[in-house]
Protein backbone atom coordinates (compact mmCIF):
# COMPACT_ATOMS: atom_id res chain seq x y z
CA UNK A 1 0.00 0.00 0.00
CA UNK A 2 0.81 3.58 -0.56
CA UNK A 3 -0.38 6.96 -0.60
CA UNK A 4 -1.03 7.55 -4.63
CA UNK A 5 -0.77 11.31 -4.79
CA UNK A 6 0.37 14.77 -2.75
CA UNK A 7 2.98 15.66 -0.58
CA UNK A 8 3.70 12.24 0.56
CA UNK A 9 3.09 10.46 -2.58
CA UNK A 10 4.70 6.87 -3.04
CA UNK A 11 5.21 7.02 0.32
CA UNK A 12 4.54 2.81 1.53
CA UNK A 13 1.91 2.55 4.58
CA UNK A 14 2.19 0.10 6.69
CA UNK A 15 -0.52 -2.71 5.60
CA UNK A 16 -1.60 -5.74 7.93
CA UNK A 17 -1.00 -9.04 8.00
CA UNK A 18 -4.02 -11.94 8.09
CA UNK A 19 -7.48 -10.38 7.47
CA UNK A 20 -8.45 -8.23 10.66
CA UNK A 21 -7.98 -4.92 9.05
CA UNK A 22 -9.30 -4.80 5.57
CA UNK A 23 -7.35 -1.74 3.89
CA UNK A 24 -8.91 0.22 0.92
CA UNK A 25 -6.86 -0.61 -2.19
CA UNK A 26 -4.88 2.14 -3.88
CA UNK A 27 -7.09 1.97 -6.66
CA UNK A 28 -10.34 2.77 -5.04
CA UNK A 29 -8.53 5.36 -3.12
CA UNK A 30 -7.33 7.01 -5.97
CA UNK A 31 -10.49 7.17 -8.12
CA UNK A 32 -12.05 8.78 -4.85
CA UNK A 33 -9.82 10.95 -4.19
CA UNK A 34 -10.18 12.23 -8.00
CA UNK A 35 -13.73 12.97 -7.49
CA UNK A 36 -13.45 14.63 -4.09
CA UNK A 37 -10.40 16.68 -5.50
CA UNK A 38 -12.29 17.53 -9.07
CA UNK A 39 -16.12 18.28 -7.97
CA UNK A 40 -17.67 21.58 -6.45
CA UNK A 41 -18.62 20.76 -3.62
CA UNK A 42 -15.75 22.60 -1.19
CA UNK A 43 -16.69 25.96 0.25
CA UNK A 44 -15.95 29.28 -2.24
CA UNK A 45 -15.32 26.63 -5.01
CA UNK A 46 -12.30 25.17 -3.64
CA UNK A 47 -11.36 21.34 -3.19
CA UNK A 48 -13.46 19.68 -0.21
CA UNK A 49 -9.86 18.80 1.21
CA UNK A 50 -8.25 21.72 1.23
CA UNK A 51 -7.69 22.98 4.63
CA UNK A 52 -10.13 20.39 5.63
CA UNK A 53 -10.80 18.73 8.73
CA UNK A 54 -10.92 15.24 8.46
CA UNK A 55 -12.30 12.26 10.37
CA UNK A 56 -10.96 8.99 9.07
CA UNK A 57 -13.27 6.37 11.16
CA UNK A 58 -12.72 2.92 11.79
CA UNK A 59 -9.46 4.11 10.51
CA UNK A 60 -7.25 0.52 10.28
CA UNK A 61 -4.24 1.46 8.78
CA UNK A 62 -5.44 5.23 8.64
CA UNK A 63 -4.91 5.38 4.70
CA UNK A 64 -8.00 7.72 4.21
CA UNK A 65 -6.92 10.46 6.34
CA UNK A 66 -3.16 10.27 5.35
CA UNK A 67 -4.41 10.50 1.94
CA UNK A 68 -6.30 13.57 2.65
CA UNK A 69 -3.41 15.19 4.91
CA UNK A 70 -1.04 14.01 1.49
CA UNK A 71 -3.38 15.83 -0.74
CA UNK A 72 -4.28 19.11 0.95
CA UNK A 73 -6.53 18.49 4.54
CA UNK A 74 -5.68 20.74 7.75
CA UNK A 75 -5.89 18.08 10.25
CA UNK A 76 -7.35 14.51 10.69
CA UNK A 77 -8.42 12.55 13.78
CA UNK A 78 -8.37 8.67 13.26
CA UNK A 79 -10.94 6.46 15.02
CA UNK A 80 -10.97 2.92 15.81
CA UNK A 81 -12.31 0.54 18.62
CA UNK A 82 -9.11 -2.06 17.67
CA UNK A 83 -5.97 -2.12 19.40
CA UNK A 84 -4.09 -3.64 17.13
CA UNK A 85 -5.40 -0.63 13.81
CA UNK A 86 -4.78 2.00 16.41
CA UNK A 87 -1.31 0.72 16.65
CA UNK A 88 -1.03 0.13 12.86
CA UNK A 89 -2.55 3.58 12.56
CA UNK A 90 0.12 5.57 14.84
CA UNK A 91 3.04 3.84 12.86
CA UNK A 92 2.01 5.31 9.44
CA UNK A 93 0.99 8.64 11.43
CA UNK A 94 4.85 8.38 12.37
CA UNK A 95 6.52 7.36 8.98
CA UNK A 96 4.99 10.16 7.28
CA UNK A 97 5.60 12.44 9.86
CA UNK A 98 2.18 13.56 10.24
CA UNK A 99 2.38 14.10 14.19
CA UNK A 100 1.35 17.65 14.54
CA UNK A 101 -1.60 17.15 11.84
CA UNK A 102 -3.02 14.50 13.31
CA UNK A 103 -5.04 13.33 16.43
CA UNK A 104 -6.21 9.19 17.29
CA UNK A 105 -8.97 8.10 19.46
CA UNK A 106 -9.34 4.39 20.78
CA UNK A 107 -13.28 4.88 20.74
CA UNK A 108 -16.31 2.87 19.25
CA UNK A 109 -17.49 4.59 16.34
CA UNK A 110 -21.47 3.54 17.30
CA UNK A 111 -20.55 5.52 20.25
CA UNK A 112 -18.36 8.37 20.15
CA UNK A 113 -17.30 10.73 22.79
CA UNK A 114 -18.43 14.01 21.94
CA UNK A 115 -16.60 16.09 19.61
CA UNK A 116 -14.32 19.11 20.76
CA UNK A 117 -15.07 20.45 16.74
CA UNK A 118 -16.73 19.11 13.90
CA UNK A 119 -15.43 17.55 10.70
CA UNK A 120 -15.68 18.34 7.13
CA UNK A 121 -14.71 15.43 5.60
CA UNK A 122 -15.67 12.28 6.71
CA UNK A 123 -14.68 8.77 5.87
CA UNK A 124 -16.21 5.67 7.10
CA UNK A 125 -14.90 2.16 6.50
CA UNK A 126 -16.58 0.07 8.99
CA UNK A 127 -16.20 -4.05 8.58
CA UNK A 128 -18.07 -5.54 5.62
CA UNK A 129 -21.15 -7.57 5.96
CA UNK A 130 -21.47 -5.11 9.34
CA UNK A 131 -24.15 -3.44 8.28
CA UNK A 132 -23.70 -0.49 10.77
CA UNK A 133 -22.70 2.48 8.42
CA UNK A 134 -26.30 3.84 8.75
CA UNK A 135 -26.01 4.08 12.76
CA UNK A 136 -22.40 5.11 12.25
CA UNK A 137 -22.97 7.74 10.54
CA UNK A 138 -26.33 9.01 12.60
CA UNK A 139 -24.06 8.75 15.91
CA UNK A 140 -21.07 10.72 14.36
CA UNK A 141 -23.62 13.27 13.75
CA UNK A 142 -25.28 13.53 16.64
CA UNK A 143 -21.95 13.89 19.06
CA UNK A 144 -20.93 16.62 16.81
CA UNK A 145 -18.27 14.61 14.31
CA UNK A 146 -19.95 16.39 11.54
CA UNK A 147 -19.92 19.41 10.66
CA UNK A 148 -23.36 21.43 8.57
CA UNK A 149 -23.24 20.84 5.02
CA UNK A 150 -20.49 17.75 5.70
CA UNK A 151 -19.32 15.29 2.65
CA UNK A 152 -19.10 11.81 4.02
CA UNK A 153 -17.71 8.64 2.04
CA UNK A 154 -18.86 5.55 2.96
CA UNK A 155 -17.21 2.54 2.10
CA UNK A 156 -18.86 -1.20 2.00
CA UNK A 157 -19.78 -4.43 0.55
CA UNK A 158 -21.19 -3.73 -3.17
CA UNK A 159 -24.77 -5.32 -2.19
CA UNK A 160 -24.56 -3.38 1.42
CA UNK A 161 -27.88 -1.24 1.69
CA UNK A 162 -27.30 2.36 3.59
CA UNK A 163 -30.61 4.31 4.79
CA UNK A 164 -29.31 7.36 6.12
CA UNK A 165 -31.46 10.12 7.58
CA UNK A 166 -33.54 12.44 5.77
CA UNK A 167 -31.47 15.35 5.99
CA UNK A 168 -28.19 13.50 3.89
CA UNK A 169 -28.23 13.29 0.26
CA UNK A 170 -26.52 11.51 -1.79
CA UNK A 171 -23.83 13.23 -4.03
CA UNK A 172 -22.25 9.71 -5.80
CA UNK A 173 -22.35 5.76 -5.90
CA UNK A 174 -19.80 3.79 -7.23
CA UNK A 175 -18.68 0.26 -7.50
CA UNK A 176 -15.09 -1.52 -7.54
CA UNK A 177 -15.54 -5.16 -7.85
CA UNK A 178 -17.16 -6.04 -4.18
CA UNK A 179 -16.39 -2.35 -2.83
CA UNK A 180 -19.02 0.26 -2.98
CA UNK A 181 -18.71 3.83 -2.07
CA UNK A 182 -20.66 6.49 -1.76
CA UNK A 183 -20.35 9.98 -1.29
CA UNK A 184 -22.92 11.91 0.81
CA UNK A 185 -23.54 15.45 2.17
CA UNK A 186 -25.37 16.34 5.24
CA UNK A 187 -27.73 19.61 4.75
CA UNK A 188 -27.39 22.66 6.46
CA UNK A 189 -30.36 24.18 8.23
CA UNK A 190 -31.73 26.82 7.80
CA UNK A 191 -31.43 27.90 11.29
CA UNK A 192 -27.43 27.88 10.69
CA UNK A 193 -27.95 30.30 7.72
Amino acid sequence: MRIVAGRHRGRKIIAPDGMDIRPTSDRVRESLFSVLEHRDWGKGGVSVLSGARVLDAFCGTGAYGLEALSRGAGRATFMDNSNTAIDLCRRNIAALEEHERSNVLRTNCLQPVRSPQPHDLIFLDPPYKATIAAAAMQSLYVNGWMAEGAICVVESSSDEQINPAADISLLEDRKYGTTRVRIFRYAVRNDQA
